[in-house]
């Protein structure tokens, strides 16, 4: 029997990486094949129809968001790219998962560049990334192995763990999972709401870049959504995020204040955070901020990130945590 992936989530730790998400809202393709485990089967996807043989059991994902997919679909991941902070070994909230069917993933280069040679060499019965991520290569990769990609990441994981579901014939575990997620989600949220008195909920993000407050339209804006948590005025939208400077720091504000911050390289995300914290504005946010991965709440893009984030909430308000049905 397979591990219980949330024993896992509670041991996550503080990892960084860019955001994945992306603010195209594109729908993914549905697959033209049967729904049934029978092989061969016609994939249709964002770059066409791709044919599938045999029942995949060495997979591909070239975005981390199809990582994590694939391993909460039980099929062994043998290769994936470096993205920033995910190199050596594939990150912490992936849980058992990691290491077991993830025991023998293999880095293929990066993200930007993925090294179709030492793809080959693993000898992958299928490839899954976003048209967003790797639409020029599509070709290329067809000719390694049958390669299937969603329009985008994002606003559509869900759409993605269930496309990826009917390539790997796995169309009745990628409901149940994500149907064992959304209860969870509910039932952390219907609690916080009844004992925080439905409180607003703020996601703020410290980049290389234009600081963010995220909208609904992101992972983690999806998440706060299935746990029926509101936003303020700044992030109830439909959108994706909200750049704002130093000046505009109190649109950040709401009962409570989750905050991430991107270990860029140059470390232009801490200092940004920094520089916020010591405006007099931030003074009166400070007591409601709440200090949270980056990689789980802006990056996993999945249901084993998704996990994390309501463990985090539940923590937070002190409400039971989240429990797989």
């Amino acid at each position: 029997m397979r591990l219980h992936r949330i024993t896992a989530l509670f041991a996550v730790t503080a990892l960084a990486l860019t955001g994945c998400g992306s603010s195209d809202e594109g729908k993914t393709p549905e697959a033209s094949g049967s729904s049934s485990t029978g092989f061969p089967r016609t994939i249709e996807h964002a770059m066409g129809k791709t044919e599938i043989p045999a029942k995949p059991k060495r997979v591909v994902a070239l975005d981390a968001s199809f990582v994590d997919a694939t391993l909460i679909l039980d099929t062994p991941v043998v290769g994936y790219t470096d993205y920033r902070s995910i190199k050596d070994k594939l990150p912490e909230y992936l849980g058992a998962d990691r290491d077991t069917l993830g025991k023998d993933a293999q880095a293929v280069g990066t993200l930007a560049e993925p090294n179709l040679e030492k793809i080959a060499d693993l000898d992958p019965d299928l490839i899954i990334t976003a048209k967003v991520r790797h639409e020029k290569l599509y070709e290329q990769l067809s000719k390694i192995a049958p390669t299937i990609m969603s329009a985008t990441t994002g606003p559509t994981w869900k759409d993605n763990i269930r496309l990826e579901g009917k390539a790997l014939g796995e169309e009745a575990l990628a409901e149940k999972e994500i149907s064992s997620y959304e209860t969870a989600a509910k039932t952390v949220g219907a609690a916080i709401n009844a004992k925080a008195k439905n409180p607003t909920i703020s996601v703020v993000r410290f980049l290389d870049g234009p600081t963010r407050l995220y909208q609904q339209s992101t992972f983690s804006g999806i998440v706060l959504k299935d746990a029926g948590l509101a936003r303020p005025k700044s992030q109830a939208v439909d959108g994706f995020a909200l750049e704002i400077g130093p000046e505009r720091i109190k649109d950040a504000d709401a009962d409570a204040i989750f905050v991430t911050t991107f270990a860029d390289d140059k470390g232009v995300g801490a200092k940004t955070a920094a520089e916020f914290k010591a405006n007099p504005l931030w003074k009166p946010l400070a007591p409601k901020v709440h200090e949270v991965p980056d990689l789980t709440w802006m990056t996993a893009v999945g249901l084993q990130g998704a996990w994390v984030i309501l463990t985090d909430l539940a923590k937070t308000f002190g409400v039971d945590a989240p429990v797989k049905a």
